[in-house]
C-alpha cells in the first residue's frame, strides 16, 4: 500500500507515520495489484517510540511479527487489540524487552497454541516463576533481569519455530 501526499499541503492531508492507528479508504487503478491510499484518518499517533532505540527495535519486531503471520479474520479485531496495546505501553516508556515478551506469548496464545499446557511445563521450576511474574505483573512491578528475559523469549521464540506455523524470524 501506498500514500501520494499532495504537493501543495491540504489542510486535510495526513502523512501517517509508523505504528500508527488510521482509519484508510483505498483504491487500485491496476485491478488490485497496486494499493493507494485516497482518504486517511487518523486515529491515533504512538510518537514515543521511536524516543528510545531499544524500543523501535522491539516495536518494529512486534509489527514484523504480525505481518509475517497472516492471521484469520476472526482472529484480526484480537490482533489489532494487541497491537494497539503493546504500541501503548512501549510509547509510555516501559520495558521494552518485557512488552515484547508479552506480547509475542499473547500472539501465539490467541492464535490457538497451548503455550500453558506445553511449553510452560519444559522450563525448569525457577524460570516457571519468573515466566509467570512476567505474565502476570504490571510492568512497573517486574524485577527480572534483561539476560532473565532474553533467554526465557529465546526459549518461547524456539518452541514456536519447532511446535507451531509462526514465523518467528
Amino acid at each position: 500500500m501506498l500514500q501520494r501526499l499532495p504537493r501543495k499541503s491540504a489542510p486535510t492531508a495526513v502523512a501517517l507515520d509508523l505504528f500508527d492507528e488510521a482509519a484508510l479508504v483505498l483504491e487500485s487503478s491496476n485491478q488490485g495489484r497496486t494499493w493507494f491510499v485516497k482518504e486517511a484518518r487518523l486515529l491515533f499517533r504512538h510518537a514515543a517510540i521511536g524516543a528510545s532505540y531499544e524500543t523501535l527495535l522491539r516495536a518494529s519486531a512486534l509489527a514484523e511479527l504480525v505481518a509475517r503471520n497472516p492471521v484469520l479474520e476472526d482472529s484480526r479485531r484480537g490482533v489489532a487489540e494487541l497491537l494497539r496495546s503493546a504500541f501503548a505501553a512501549f510509547a509510555a516508556g516501559g520495558r521494552a524487552d518485557i512488552i515484547h515478551f508479552k506480547a509475542l506469548y499473547r500472539f501465539a496464545r490467541d492464535e490457538g497454541y497451548p503455550l500453558r499446557e506445553h511449553w510452560f511445563p519444559t522450563l525448569p521450576s525457577a524460570d516457571r516463576a519468573v515466566v509467570a511474574t512476567l505474565l502476570n505483573r504490571p510492568l512497573a512491578e517486574q524485577t527480572a533481569t534483561g539476560e532473565e528475559v532474553a533467554r526465557l523469549e529465546g526459549r518461547l521464540a524456539e518452541y514456536l519455530r519447532g511446535h507451531t506455523e509462526i514465523l518467528v524470524d
